[in-house]
């Protein structure tokens, strides 16, 4: 079993508790709810550094789930306490990379990415041109993570 310290990574957590309607009748999760868990951690990241997924919808700006990846490495079970990481792994002023692990008391059960563009009243936009305070949030969190990344 893989277990990983990382108390020196940056991003953010959440903790959460693995509930029965996300089992099947063994009582191991269903595939679909780590998906759920990573958009969990990804939104409560962005509201931590600033950026409420509700302002930014408000505001014009949508963020789509244009691609999204997940290995799964090991299964969480009913009752499990699990932790949901989200960092920003690629920034370039257009599309954003959001990476994820999922662990149980240090072990990782699952990892994967998703990959975002931006619309502004519906039309694609570059952060980096037309929204210009997403774009310094954005890149600084980039920087943060990746200098985490490379510390551990």
């Amino acid at each position: 079993m893989e277990k990983h310290d990382d108390s020196r990574m940056s991003g953010h957590t959440v903790t959460l508790q693995v509930r029965y309607y996300e089992t099947d009748a063994m009582g191991i999760v269903h595939h679909s709810n780590y998906i759920r868990w990573f958009e969990v951690a990804r939104t409560d990241y962005l509201r931590a550094v600033g950026l409420p997924y509700r302002d930014l919808e408000q505001s014009g700006t949508m963020s789509p789930v244009i691609g999204i990846q997940c290995d799964y490495l090991q299964s969480a079970r009913y009752d499990d306490t699990i932790e949901v990481r989200a960092w920003v792994a690629a920034y370039n002023g257009v599309r954003l990379t959001i990476a994820y692990q999922v662990m149980r008391d240090g072990q990782l059960l699952c990892r994967g990415q998703s990959h975002h563009a931006f619309l502004h009243d519906g039309r694609p936009v570059a952060p980096k041109r037309s929204l210009p305070h997403v774009h310094q949030v954005l890149s600084d969190c980039l920087q943060r993570d990746s200098e985490s990344q490379t510390d551990s």
